[in-house]
């Protein structure tokens, strides 16, 4: 089984035990906003199967990941995991890198951002797990290779992507910046949530949508089924676990269409 290739705020490792159960019968898999698609790699492939980011950086690594791996491996021959070349990182910039250059200069900062942010990024380190063992990166990465070969890698507005896809036989998943949480690199708010809400009613398919436990979440989505679940997160090295509740919010009627059947 494939795992996700880089660190990423707000990651749904933890939440998949729980979540891909609930995914309902569907022939197209979408997940709106990937980040680091922990769910994409960890369940089982669709018959058609769509990523998108409005990160551009973040769609350029997964684009290259999946058609240029050898030369993406090759820039880390002799690369070093070290505080020195992670801000020699930072400061060169992007636009004067080829498309591969970008994905290697991404993914290197990634792995080693602190609490896996794509905003704010500081160096990392943790007391509890080694660092990312930049010579066996072909060997990590080949199963999320050809994971990726037959996907659909977007950069899209999230409702323009949610329009372009929305058939019936279609499962979104969306996975968008926590309310009042920083370090995702984007603008986004509560109209937007709002905004989620108007769209989730209207479509055609069905979406699964996760977002952090808060009144204002609570309020915009009341009208849709719910579930709680409680999560620990680890945010960077420090060990320190943060007791916190997710909702897991359905666009359509459990009751009458059953979950787990995919």
């Amino acid at each position: 089984m494939a795992t996700p290739i880089i660190p990423w705020i707000g990651g749904k490792r933890r939440l998949a035990d729980h979540l891909i159960p609930q995914f309902p019968p569907h022939k197209c898999y979408v997940e709106v906003f990937a980040g680091g698609a922990a769910l994409y790699f960890m369940r089982p492939p669709a018959d058609v199967e769509v990523l998108n980011d409005i990160n551009g950086e973040l769609v350029r690594l997964y684009r290259v990941v999946q058609n240029h791996l050898e030369e993406f491996v090759r820039h880390f021959k002799f690369a070093l995991a070290s505080r020195e070349v992670f801000k020699w990182h930072q400061v060169t910039p992007p636009e004067t890198l080829t498309d591969i250059q970008r994905a290697v200069r991404f993914f290197y900062l990634q792995q080693h951002a602190f609490g896996g942010k794509v905003d704010g990024q500081s160096w990392g380190t943790a007391t509890t797990a080694p660092p990312v063992n930049l010579l066996r990166i072909e060997e990590n990465l080949s199963a999320a290779h050809l994971r990726l070969s037959g996907a659909f890698i977007e950069n899209m507005d999230w409702h323009k992507l949610m329009e372009r896809y929305d058939r019936p036989h279609t499962l979104f998943y969306l996975d968008p910046p926590y309310w009042q949480t920083e370090g995702y690199g984007v603008d986004f708010g509560l109209e937007e949530y709002v905004k989620i809400a108007d769209l989730m009613g209207r479509i055609k398919g069905k979406a699964i949508l996760s977002l952090n436990d808060h009144p204002d979440i609570r309020r915009i989505f009341g009208a849709f089924q719910m579930d709680t679940v409680p999560i620990s997160y680890n945010v960077g090295g420090g060990g320190r676990a943060v007791d916190r509740s997710e909702v897991i919010i359905y666009s359509w009627d459990r009751s009458t269409d059953p979950v787990g059947l995919f």
